[in-house]
C-alpha cells in the first residue's frame, strides 16, 4: 500500500507545471532586473548634469557670465 501511495505521489508530482511556473517567474525577474538596471544608468547620469549645473545658478546669482557656448543673436 505505501508502495503505491509513492507511485500515486510521483505520478501527479510529474504531471505538474510548477518547474516551469518557477523558470518563466525566473526569466520575468532577469528581464526585470535588466530594466532597472538601465533605468538606474540613466538617472545617474541625469543626476550628475543635474550636480554639474548646480553650481551655475550660484554663480548666475552672483553676477558672472555664462560658461560653455555664447548666444546666438537671433532677431
Amino acid at each position: 500500500m505505501k508502495k503505491m501511495v509513492k507511485v500515486f505521489w510521483d505520478w501527479v508530482f510529474s504531471k505538474t507545471t510548477v518547474d516551469e511556473k518557477v523558470i518563466a517567474a525566473a526569466k520575468e525577474t532577469k528581464k526585470r532586473v535588466k530594466a532597472v538596471k538601465e533605468e538606474m544608468k540613466d538617472v545617474v547620469s541625469a543626476v550628475k548634469e543635474v550636480s554639474n549645473q548646480v553650481g551655475d545658478i550660484a554663480d548666475a546669482a552672483k553676477g558672472k557670465s555664462r560658461k560653455g557656448r555664447k548666444k546666438k543673436n537671433v532677431k
